[in-house]
């Protein structure tokens, strides 16, 4: 039987999750027709889905669906994924075909969809004595990357997702540990660590006991030299009431105040994607209350095609971030995994876009950061489209790398207005990026900064 959802009423406290199961239902509610319905199926049997009732009555615009920003963000689209695999995908489930079979075609389609961009699996994978890490990474010298065991699913799963392959069927794909005990041991070898990030799936999920069980150990006097402790989550977006009416609300404040008085900064990664999600008033009171214990809010997202594609959009938003005392942190560029190809944005008209909302904010909105690629040798932003010496390029630079000397440092690369990642763009001035290994063994800091010629007026797109 068909689950009946209930139509949109006030937020309530009790949270209660809807899955693939109830996917029939509620995309009928956003009036697609029985084929679509059957494809948005078929692409969740690839791609996960989870949202819950505060994003059915508080975010999505049910009258505007299935066009609608918030609903485009979290349900599945047809489009997604090849209609070849759609195709395939509708016709097993529409002969009920066994689950083995299933999901051995889906096993077979994810693994076309790089679901472990920017070498997090083999570049990242730290090891203690000899021994490999799950669950931890360590990508940058200063900063450790933890995934808690119990932290690996999410209030609600974005349609961009990134991180989509710890959510589906496939335990080789996943990433969790629940030894924090090998974190501290790590960090106890390792004093050029800085900042530990507490990343997911959503930290936020958990309790307050079970994550207070991960953090308190990272208090010890012994690791001073953990500066900061982050924690990513969409929770503030998806489940305000994690930090107002749920059971143990007050309890997870009080832990963030232990962190603060601890002298260490307790940072919130909030993943914010849309001004929607500021708008509720329960949302308005997690963020003042989570502010209230000393911790800070900083506030990121990537650039998404049909769901926050707009300069007024991002404005829009940073402003309200920045009155409500959270500060702007990153645009990004839609990582190359997944769905790429469906919400990709070319880098020309992310960078248009970054430009145009950033000079609509005042200073304290311009601390973001972007429109910025987290790929494999690091974050590199895009900072301009310039003619040097006649020649149109992208003018970028790493915000971080794995060769700390390349933290800075500007280059080019030749324009491409069909670009949309870093894998796309071929160098300007060199025979190679100042990331990219030299054939005759040279350092890549030798390479020059800025080559020759003048920069002048951005060239048209």
């Amino acid at each position: 039987m068909q689950q009946v959802v209930p139509e949109p009423r006030q937020a309530e406290s009790r949270f209660r999750a809807f899955g693939a199961r109830h996917l029939d239902t509620l995309t009928q509610r956003a009036g697609l027709s029985d084929a679509e319905r059957l494809a948005v199926r078929a692409v969740a049997t690839v791609l996960p889905f989870r949202t819950n009732s505060y994003v059915l009555d508080e975010l999505i615009d049910w009258e505007a669906a299935p066009d609608d920003p918030m609903y485009r963000l979290v349900f599945p689209q047809p489009d997604m994924l090849p209609g070849s695999d759609v195709s395939r995908m509708a016709g097993l489930l529409s002969e009920n075909a066994p689950e083995s079979r299933i999901h051995a075609a889906a096993h077979e389609i994810r693994m076309r969809l790089n679901p472990h961009p920017a070498g997090q699996l083999l570049l990242n994978g730290p090891r203690l004595d000899g021994r490999p890490l799950p669950g931890l990474q360590h990508k940058y010298p200063e900063t450790v990357l933890f995934f808690p065991k119990q932290g690996q699913t999410c209030h609600a799963y974005c349609t961009y997702c990134f991180r989509w392959a710890q959510f589906v069927n496939e335990p080789d794909l996943k990433m969790a540990t629940d030894h924090i005990d090998t974190l501290v041991a790590y960090l106890r070898q390792h004093r050029e660590v800085t900042s530990v990030l507490i990343t997911g799936g959503d930290p936020m999920i958990m309790s307050a006991g079970v994550l207070r069980r991960y953090i308190e150990p990272l208090l010890d006097p012994s690791l001073d030299h953990v500066e900061s402790i982050r924690i990513g989550t969409k929770s503030l977006a998806y489940w305000p009431q994690r930090y107002v009416t749920d059971p143990d609300a007050d309890t997870t404040l009080r832990l963030f105040e232990d962190v603060v008085k601890s002298g260490r900064a307790l940072a919130l990664m909030a993943h914010y994607s849309h001004p929607r999600e500021l708008e509720p008033p329960v949302a308005a009171e997690a963020i003042r209350r989570i502010r209230d214990t000393g911790a800070v809010i900083r506030t990121q997202a990537p650039l998404i095609r049909s769901v926050n594609d707009c300069a007024a959009t991002w404005r829009s938003m940073w402003r309200a971030q920045v009155r409500a005392g959270m500060v702007p942190y990153y645009m990004f560029v839609e990582r190359d995994t997944g769905p790429q190809d469906y919400f990709a944005v070319p880098l020309a008209r992310a960078h248009e876009i970054f430009r145009d909302a950033y000079a609509g904010v005042s200073g304290l909105g311009r601390s973001v950061r972007g429109p910025s690629m987290s790929a494999t040798p690091g974050k590199v932003c895009v900072d301009g489209i310039a003619d040097v010496a006649g020649v149109p390029v992208f003018v970028l630079r790493m915000l971080q790398a794995r060769d700390p000397s390349l933290v800075g440092r500007p280059f080019f690369a030749h324009f491409d207005p069909r670009a949309t990642w870093l894998t796309d763009l071929e160098p300007a001035f060199a025979d190679r990026f100042p990331f990219e290994p030299d054939p005759y063994g040279h350092d890549a800091a030798a390479l020059p900064a800025i080559w020759p010629g003048e920069l002048v007026e951005p060239a048209a797109s």
